[in-house]
C-alpha cells in the first residue's frame, strides 16, 4: 500500500534561486549585506533543479535540506530555494562533569566523603560533592547550608556519619570486617550489605571482587555498581497531603456544605415581607453562589504531590546494559513546538530567547527537535530565527560547559545575583564576557532587523521600478505610466521575493493568503558525540563539550482565501503533521513564544512520568505556568497561584489536570485520538445504560520482540485500513503513527510493565532528511490537506472554541486517558503575563468566552463518556459554568446600594440566627483558605488577590463573555480576539511601566458603575439615617457592611484607574457619573426619604 501511495503522489520539483546580490547600493548609498550565502548558477533567473540531483543522498558537504527553504501549497509546485544560513565556527556541547569524586568547594581538591566500601556519601539531595573537612566547616558555622543548592543540610544519621568520618579501608579489609548498617528508623538495613556475585549466583551478602580469582575479568567476579543498574526502581513517586492537614480540610468542606444548606433553608423560610423583591433577588443569588462554590470545591478533595528520580531515569535509559552495550541514550524523542503569529505583539527577541533555551536543554541532542510555527508568515520572524540559530552555536556550548541556569540569555544576563558564585572553572570569566559581548551584538541585530528589511525592500523595489520604466521607454508603449503596477514586495537578503506575508499586502502575499514555507535552520545532529576544538585565544575551549545542536525548523503553513485556518489550533495541527514526517518524536512539548525553559532538566523530569511502569496511560504532563515581570503586589492576580497550586494539584489526585495551553508534554498517540491501552474495567450497574466504547487492541511488547515482527489481529488491521481517512492521504504520515506509538512505550523491563517496548530500540541512529521527505512535509501543511479528515474533530488540537486547549485535554480524559501535574522544585518554564488592566481583562474575556462555548457544545461535561470520573466531570462542568456566575454576581453587588437607597435589607431584621449563620460561613471559608495555604504553599496575599480579581472579572469580562457566547450560539455571530501583547512598556527605566498605562475599554463600565453607585448609596444612607426621626441603624449597618465588602474587592480595579499619579481620563468620570447619578435619582424617586412622593421630600440640609 505504501508503494501505491508513493506512486499516486505527484513527484515534487525543486528550484534553486539563481540571482544573488552580495551588497546592493541604492541611490542614497545605503548598503544591505546578505546574512546567508546563496549558490549562484550561471543564469539570472530561477532554474529547475534536476530531479536526479535533488533526490540523491545528502552528504556532509552539500545538504540541500538545510541549505534550502521549501515552499509549496494547493495547486502549486513544491520548490526548494537555496538559502544557506551563515554558520559560525562552533557547534553543540554538553555539560562537563568533573572526573573523580573530588570536593566541589572552590579551592579544595580533597576527595569527598566516602564509606568503607569507597561509595560516595552525599549529605545533600542535590548531589553536591563535599569532603569531610568542608562539611564540618559548613555545619560548624551555624547555618548548615549546602554550598550547592543553598538549602539546609538534612544532617547525616549516625551510621552514615560514622562511615564518612572513619578512615577509608582497602577493599580486602572492607570485605573482612563487619559493621552495623541501620536506617533512619533504627532498623537493620540488609539491602546495603548485598552485592552481586555474578552469573547464576544471584544477590547475596558475599562481596565479590571486581575481577575474578585469577585477576581475569571473565572469571567469577562482580561490580557492586551492577546491582544498582539491574535493580528495578520506579521513576516517579506519588504522595498524598499530610493527614493532619487533609482530614481537617475535608471535614471543613462537609461542615460548610451543611452550614450552607441550613442557611439557605432558613433564608427561604424567613422572607422579608417589607422588601420581598430584595429578599427574592438575594436568595436566588445566594443559592447560585452555593452551587458554584460546591462545583469548585468538590474536585479539591484529593490533592497530591509528586516527585521524580532522575538518577533512576539515567540508569535505566543511558547506562550500559546487555541490550545497550554502548550506553547510548534509549530515551524517546521530543518535538518542541513554539507558536507565534505577530512579530509586532510578540517581539522576535522574545521568541529567539525561547528557542535558545530549548536548544540548550539537558536532553539527548539527537532526540530533540524544535519547530517554530510562524502563523503570520513574516520575514522578520524568519530572519530572527536565522540569527538565533547562528548565536546558538556559541550560547549552547557555553551553557553545557559551565552548567548555566537559566538557559535563556536575556534572563541569565539580567539575574540580580553574583554570576561567578560556585563557578570553579578558571576560564568561566573569560567565556562569560565573550558570550555577553556576542549576545549584545545579537540583540542589536535582532532589534535592527525591521529597519534593515524595510531599507532593503525599498532599495530593491526602487531598482525594479527603474527597470520597468526603462522597458516602458524602450518599447515606446502607448500605455499610460499610471497603469504600470509594480508590487511593493518584501525582499530577502539574497535578492529574492519573500514567499510569505509582505509588509505591503499583495495577492498571494498577505496574512491570510500566502504559500507554505519550511526551512531547516539547523540540521539533524549525528548519533555520535562531537567534541569541540582547543581555544585559539578568541573562542571557548570546547574540547570536553559536545557541540552538536538539536534540529531547528521554521514552518509557515499555507493560507488561502476561502479556507478556515482555525487560528492557533490549526497551526499546531500543521506542526504535528510536519514533525511526524521529519522527526516523529513520540512526545510533543508545546510552548508559547514567551515561555522559555527555566529548568534545563524539565524535559527529563516530564519523561519520568511517561516512561514509568504505568506511563503508557498518561496522555500529557502539565507543568505550572510561572511568570516574570509581574508587579510585586500582583495587583491583578497574574500569577494565578490559587489555580495552579490549589486547583490543579487537586485535579491531579483524580484523573489529572486540565490542559492550559503551554508548558505541556504530550504523548503523540493521545493527540492522534487513540484510546489508552485496554483497561481492566469491571462491569458495574452503569454498564447497561452506558455501553462501553470499543477499545483498540493493544500489544504487550516483550524485551526480545522486534516491533516490525508484531502481528496484528484482524480488528487492528481493519482499524489501520481506516487510518488514511482519519489522517489524510500522506503515506509517510500514516506509517509514522505506529512507529510513534511503539517508541513512546515504557521499557518492558519489569513484570508490572504490561505494554512496553524492547530495550535498546531507540539507540539506533535516525535516518537523515532528504528533499523528498521535506516535500511530503510541505504537502501535509497545505491548506487543503485537512479536508474530509478528522483533523480538528477527533485528531490533534480540537477546533470550534477559542480555548482549544481545554477542549483538547477534555477529549483525552473523555477517552479514558489520565494526565499528570508536576510542580518542579525549580520552575520548569517561565513566561510573561499582561500586567495592564485592559490587557488582563481582555485575556480573561477570551478564556470566559471559550468556557461559554464549551458549555453550549458537545464538549459539555454532562455529555461525557463513562470513562470520565465523577469529580473530574464536576471540574470540567465548572469550567463551562463559571462565567454564568457573573449574572448573579453583578446583581448581588448592586443589592447593598439598593438596600441603602430603599432603607430595607435582605432580611427583616438582623436576627441572631442570621448573624450566627453569617459568622459560621465566613469562619469556615477562612479556615478552608488557611488549610489550602498550608498544603499548597501559597501565601495569604495571593489568595486574597485571587478573591479580589474573581469579583473584578466576574462583573466585567465574564458578563460580556456570556453575552458573546449566547450571540454565537443563537445568532451565529463569530467572535474575534486579538493577541495578548508580549512587549513591555516604553519606559525602559521602569520594569512595571505597563502597569500604569490606561487603555479605555467598555469592560470597565460595569465595575466602575458598581463603585460609584455604592459610594453614593453609603453617603445617602448615612445622611438619611442621621436626620431621620426614627433611625434604623440595623439596616444601615447591614447595607454599609456589604457595600464595603464590594468596594474592598474592587479596590485593585479603582487603583488601576488612577494610573501612576492619580490621573484618570475624563471619559471615566463622564460615563460613570452619568450612570451613577441616573441610578441614584431613580432610587430616590422610587423610595423618597420621607412620606412625600416628591423627589427629595422634606429632606433639608441644616
Amino acid at each position: 500500500m505504501a508503494s501505491e501511495s508513493h506512486a499516486m503522489t505527484r513527484e515534487p520539483t525543486f528550484h534553486s534561486i539563481t540571482n544573488s546580490v552580495g551588497a546592493l547600493k541604492n541611490e542614497n548609498g545605503i548598503v544591505d549585506f546578505a546574512r546567508y550565502a546563496v549558490r549562484v548558477p550561471a543564469t539570472s533567473d530561477n532554474q529547475q533543479m534536476p530531479m536526479e540531483i535533488a533526490l540523491q543522498p545528502v552528504g556532509t558537504e552539500e545538504k540541500h535540506v538545510s541549505n534550502s527553504m521549501f515552499t509549496g501549497g494547493h495547486d502549486r509546485v513544491t520548490r526548494a530555494h537555496s538559502k544557506k544560513i551563515i554558520n559560525s565556527g562552533a557547534s553543540h556541547p554538553r555539560t562537563v562533569v568533573p572526573e573523580g569524586s573530588l570536593c566541589e568547594i572552590p579551592g579544595c581538591s580533597a576527595r569527598m566523603m566516602t564509606n568503607r566500601l569507597s561509595i560516595d556519601v552525599l549529605p545533600c539531595e542535590c548531589g553536591f560533592r563535599i569532603c569531610k573537612e568542608c562539611y564540618k566547616d559548613a555545619m560548624g558555622t551555624g547555618d548548615g547550608f549546602c554550598p550547592g543548592c543553598k538549602e539546609h543540610y538534612r544532617g547525616l544519621d549516625e551510621s552514615e556519619m560514622a562511615l564518612a568520618s572513619q578512615p577509608q579501608l582497602s577493599k580486602s579489609e572492607a570485605e573482612s570486617q563487619e559493621f552495623p548498617m541501620r536506617s533512619q528508623s533504627n532498623e537493620f538495613d540488609y539491602t546495603r550489605c548485598l552485592y552481586e556475585t555474578n552469573k547464576s549466583y544471584g544477590y547475596g551478602t558475599a562481596a565479590w571482587p571486581m575481577d575474578g580469582a585469577n585477576g581475569n575479568k571473565h572469571d567469577i567476579g562482580g561490580d557492586p555498581k551492577v546491582f544498582r543498574e539491574k535493580q528495578w526502581n520506579p521513576l516517579t513517586q506519588k504522595s498524598s497531603i499530610r493527614v493532619a492537614v487533609l482530614c481537617p480540610y475535608r471535614l471543613l468542606i462537609l461542615v460548610r456544605i451543611a452550614v450552607l444548606g441550613l442557611f439557605l433553608q432558613w433564608r427561604i423560610a424567613h422572607p422579608n415581607e417589607d422588601a420581598i423583591w430584595l429578599w427574592f433577588m438575594s436568595a436566588i443569588c445566594e443559592i447560585w453562589f452555593a452551587f458554584s462554590w460546591l462545583l469548585d470545591q468538590l474536585p479539591k478533595l484529593c490533592p497530591v504531590s509528586r516527585a521524580v528520580d532522575l538518577d533512576a531515569l539515567q540508569e535505566k535509559f543511558e547506562t550500559p546494559s546487555p541490550n545497550n552495550p554502548s550506553g547510548k541514550s534509549d530515551l524517546p524523542g521530543i518535538d518542541v513546538f513554539v507558536s507565534t503569529a505577530d512579530p509586532e505583539k510578540e517581539p522576535p527577541l522574545v521568541t529567539a530567547n525561547t528557542i535558545l533555551s530549548i536548544l540548550a536543554a539537558e536532553y539527548p541532542v539527537e532526540k530533540l527537535a524544535c519547530y517554530v510555527s510562524d502563523d503570520g508568515g513574516a520575514l522578520l520572524t524568519f530572519e530572527a530565527m536565522a540569527e538565533a540559530a547562528s548565536f546558538a552555536r556559541i550560547w549552547v556550548p557555553f551553557c553545557r560547559k559551565h552548567e548555566i541556569e537559566p538557559r535563556n540569555p536575556e534572563s541569565y544576563f539580567n539575574l540580580k545575583r553574583d554570576p561567578y558564585k560556585n563557578k570553579v572553572r578558571p576560564d568561566f570569566v573569560r567565556d562569560r564576557r565573550r558570550v555577553k559581548r556576542e549576545y549584545d551584538e545579537f540583540k542589536v541585530r535582532i532589534n535592527g532587523l525591521s529597519d534593515s528589511i524595510r531599507r532593503r525592500s525599498d532599495a530593491f523595489n526602487t531598482r525594479e521600478e527603474v527597470k520597468v520604466l526603462k522597458r516602458w521607454r524602450e518599447n515606446n508603449s502607448d500605455e499610460p505610466i499610471e497603469s504600470l503596477k509594480i508590487p511593493k514586495a518584501t525582499w530577502m537578503a539574497d535578492g529574492t521575493h519573500w514567499p510569505g506575508t509582505w509588509t505591503v499586502p499583495d495577492p498571494d502575499h498577505s496574512r491570510g493568503d500566502h504559500t507554505s514555507i519550511l526551512q531547516v535552520m539547523l540540521d539533524p545532529p549525528g548519533n555520535e558525540s562531537k567534541k569541540g576544538t582547543e581555544s585559539d585565544g578568541n573562542s571557548m575551549d570546547l574540547r570536553e563539550v559536545d557541540i552538536r545542536l538539536p534540529m531547528l525548523v521554521y514552518v509557515t503553513r499555507e493560507k488561502r482565501q476561502g479556507y478556515d485556518h482555525n487560528k492557533k489550533a490549526g497551526a499546531m495541527n500543521a506542526l504535528v503533521r510536519a514533525s511526524a514526517i521529519m522527526s516523529n518524536g513520540p512526545f510533543i512539548l508545546n510552548l508559547d513564544c514567551d515561555h522559555y525553559i527555566y529548568n534545563s532538566l524539565a524535559l527529563r523530569e516530564g519523561m519520568c512520568f511517561m516512561m514509568d511502569h504505568d506511563g503508557d496511560r498518561v496522555c500529557y504532563v502539565q507543568f505550572p505556568q510561572r511568570f516574570e515581570g509581574i508587579d510585586p503586589s500582583d495587583r491583578y492576580a497574574n500569577h494565578n497561584s490559587v489555580f495552579f497550586d490549589v486547583n490543579m494539584r487537586a485535579l491531579d489526585g483524580i484523573q489529572g489536570p486540565v490542559y492550559v495551553g503551554t508548558g505541556c508534554l504530550f504523548r503523540r498517540t493521545a493527540l492522534y485520538g487513540f484510546e489508552p491501552p485496554q483497561l481492566q474495567e469491571d462491569a458495574d450497574c452503569c454498564s447497561c445504560c452506558f455501553p462501553r466504547l470499543k477499545k483498540p487492541a493493544t500489544v504487550a511488547y516483550a524485551p526480545d520482540v522486534d516491533p516490525e515482527d508484531i502481528q496484528l489481529s484482524e480488528d487492528d488491521e481493519m482499524n489501520i485500513a481506516l487510518i488514511p481517512k482519519t489522517f489524510g492521504n500522506s503515506s509517510l504520515l500514516v506509517e509514522s503513527v505506529q512507529v510513534a506509538a511503539i517508541q513512546g512505550l515504557p521499557l518492558a523491563d519489569h513484570p508490572s510493565v504490561k505494554n512496553g517496548r524492547p530495550p535498546g530500540v531507540l539507540t539506533r541512529p535516525r535516518e537523515p532528511l532528504d528533499p523528498s521527505t521535506i516535500a511530503e512535509a510541505i504537502n501535509v501543511i497545505s491548506c487543503w490537506y485537512e479536508d474530509k479528515t478528522e483533523w480538528g474533530q477527533s485528531v490533534g488540537w480540537i477546533y470550534g472554541s477559542v480555548t482549544e486547549d481545554v477542549v483538547t485535554g477534555y477529549r483525552m480524559h473523555n477517552r479514558g486517558w489520565r494526565s499528570v501535574y508536576f510542580v518542579t522544585k525549580r520552575d520548569a518554564f517561565r513566561g510573561t503575563a499582561p500586567i495592564n488592566l485592559t490587557d488582563r481583562l481582555h485575556q480573561v474575556l477570551r478564556w470566559a468566552t471559550g468556557s461559554v462555548e464549551i458549555f453550549f457544545s458537545r464538549n459539555n461535561a454532562l455529555l461525557g463518556s463513562p470513562r470520565l470520573k465523577l469529580l473530574q466531570r464536576i471540574a470540567y462542568l465548572n469550567v463551562g459554568i463559571y462565567p454564568f456566575t457573573s449574572m448573579f454576581l453583578i446583581v448581588y453587588c448592586f443589592l447593598p446600594a439598593l438596600s441603602l437607597f430603599s432603607g430595607q435589607f435582605i432580611v427583616q431584621t438582623l436576627e441572631v440566627t442570621f448573624l450566627v449563620y453569617l459568622l459560621a460561613i465566613t469562619l469556615t471559608l477562612c479556615a478552608l483558605a488557611v488549610l489550602e495555604i498550608k498544603w499548597s504553599g501559597i501565601e495569604l496575599e495571593e489568595w486574597w488577590r485571587n478573591e479580589q480579581f474573581w469579583l473584578i472579572g466576574g462583573t466585567s469580562a465574564h458578563l460580556v463573555a456570556v453575552v458573546q457566547g449566547l450571540l454565537k450560539v443563537l445568532a451565529g455571530i463569530e467572535i474575534s480576539f486579538t493577541l495578548t501583547s508580549k512587549s513591555a512598556g516604553d519606559d525602559v527605566d521602569d520594569d512595571f511601566a505597563d502597569l500604569y498605562i490606561f487603555k479605555w475599554t467598555s469592560l470597565m463600565i460595569p465595575p466602575l458603575t458598581i463603585i460609584m453607585v455604592n459610594m453614593i448609596a453609603i453617603a445617602y444612607a448615612i445622611c438619611r439615617t442621621i436626620y431621620s426621626t426614627v433611625p434604623e441603624w440595623s439596616h444601615l449597618l447591614g447595607g454599609v457592611f456589604f457595600s464595603f465588602w464590594v468596594l474592598a474587592h474592587l479596590y485593585p480595579f479603582a487603583k488601576g484607574l488612577m494610573g501612576r499619579r492619580g490621573k484618570t481620563p475624563t471619559v471615566v468620570f463622564v460615563w460613570s457619573g452619568l450612570i451613577a447619578i441616573s441610578i441614584s435619582l431613580l432610587g430616590v424617586a422610587i423610595y423618597p426619604p420621607s412620606a412625600n412622593s416628591d423627589i427629595g421630600g422634606s429632606f433639608q440640609f441644616p
